[in-house]
């Protein structure tokens, strides 16, 4: 069943991620190419270090009550300074993918800190270098909004996870309020040429083009955030 649930509003700092997956020269498209994201990861490594705890303050409720679903062996795409590791339950083991070095730093860091056992890789979300059905749950946060392929990551997820697992996803997209709706779109541009972050996006729409079963859905932000529980769709051989 899918609930539509508006919490309160608040606004949420993003991380952008991205893939290797495209070339350097996409500049007749105007989409960011893989060099342009690390080289903004260089820049604001840092600040999205400092900044954990604001990111925690305005998005922990919303990590919490998704991520703590998650059982068993757990893959976290774009998983950025590993934010979302505190809120996975102890149970699991935890592997984080990203395509940034610095944050990647940050995310064993996290890991030390929170004396979890886990494994951090730098890693394309395009091509995700697992053998079909490695995990028990794949989340990812905020995440498929700078993917260049959010389709083609999306069936990367699916394709990793076991057939009985589950896929959580946690994404930001464009506002159910008309007037925050029309500063997305007038801010669109240049958020996307600071950050490669796609803030229009419809990301249900997404899970529903890259052809996963949705379980669940709700939106809470005025519809800026939305919680989505997937199925993967089961691989099949020739």
């Amino acid at each position: 069943m899918t609930n539509h649930d508006t919490h309160d509003t608040i606004n949420t700092p993003d991380s952008p991620r991205h893939s290797q997956h495209e070339t350097r020269n996409t500049s007749n498209t105007g989409q960011m190419t893989v060099q342009d994201i690390q080289e903004a990861y260089a820049r604001y490594a840092t600040w999205i270090d400092r900044l954990g705890w604001l990111n925690r303050l305005l998005t922990g409720r919303y990590r919490s009550r998704q991520f703590s679903q998650a059982t068993g062996r757990v893959l976290d795409v774009a998983c950025g300074a590993g934010t979302n590791f505190q809120y996975l339950p102890e149970s699991t083991e935890i592997v984080g993918i990203d395509i940034s070095e610095p944050l990647l730093e940050r995310a064993r860091s996290e890991l030390e800190t929170l004396e979890r056992n886990g494994t951090v890789k730098q890693m394309d979300a395009q091509d995700l270098a697992f053998e079909d059905d490695s995990f028990d749950t794949v989340i990812s946060s905020f995440s498929t909004c700078t993917f260049p392929d959010p389709i083609g990551a999306l069936r990367e997820m699916s394709r990793v996870c076991r057939p009985e697992g589950q896929i959580l996803l946690l994404e930001h997209g464009r506002s159910d309020n008309d007037l925050i709706a029309r500063y997305q779109e007038w801010r669109a541009d240049a958020h996307y040429e600071k950050s490669g972050c796609r803030v229009t996006q419809e990301p249900l729409s997404v899970v529903c083009r890259a052809g996963l079963p949705v379980n669940e859905a709700e939106t809470a932000q005025l519809g800026r955030i939305t919680r989505i529980v997937c199925d993967p769709v089961p691989t099949t051989t020739n």
